[in-house]
């Protein structure tokens, strides 16, 4: 029988899409929609978008950085709700590219949504998460400075949606498997990076 959280992806891709419209959205009014209690939602949304074809905005790399540092710290502390500072708040995002990245992303993420279901939960729990997140926080860091390097900021942003995946969808071996691939960002970065 399908457990419900194995749409959970899915669903996350439909909400985004019915808050975008007009030319541009605020990413404060993405969180609104999303809600904020939701952290691994936005976590997952806004490294997916870093992942997109809508990664080619100016800057959005270096924003989703700081976005998902803020979630990472938050989650860290307890946090109930979501906070962002009014400067990140504020920033827009093209619809256009929003939904043409959206687009892109239905077919991975229904294929990736077969092999998702509830299992190692533990894991999701202190204090194994702490783990992943100090690693997502310092490669958010890093990130900023990897918009200058070819396809680097995808590839951070990739392993971060899963691990987010695997929250959301309470897959502890999937955020298992995204603490393995943190660990090798950095020798990704550099092969793809930096290969003639």
């Amino acid at each position: 029988m399908p457990n419900a959280r194995t749409r959970a992806l899915s669903d996350v891709l439909d909400q985004l899409e019915k808050a975008a419209h007009g030319k541009s959205i605020p990413i404060g009014e993405v969180v609104e929609h999303l809600g904020r209690k939701s952290f691994a939602s936005l976590m997952l949304i806004f490294s997916l978008i870093s992942t997109s074809p809508a990664s080619a905005i100016p800057g959005i790399t270096a924003t989703v950085a700081v976005i998902v540092f803020l979630l990472a710290v938050q989650m860290i502390v307890g946090r109930d709700c979501v906070w962002l500072p009014d400067f990140v708040a504020r920033r827009h995002i093209s619809t256009a590219k929003l939904c043409k990245g959206i687009g892109w992303l239905r077919k991975p993420v229904q294929w990736v949504e077969r092999f998702l279901r509830p299992r190692l939960t533990f894991l999701l729990h202190r204090p194994w998460i702490f783990v992943p997140l100090v690693l997502i926080l310092a490669l958010t860091l890093v990130m900023p400075v990897l918009e200058v390097v070819p396809t680097s900021g995808s590839i951070a942003s990739a392993v971060i949606a899963l691990f987010a995946a695997g929250l959301l969808t309470h897959d502890g071996a999937l955020v298992a498997g995204s603490l393995v691939l943190l660990l090798g960002v950095p020798a990704a970065i550099l092969h793809f990076g930096f290969s003639p």
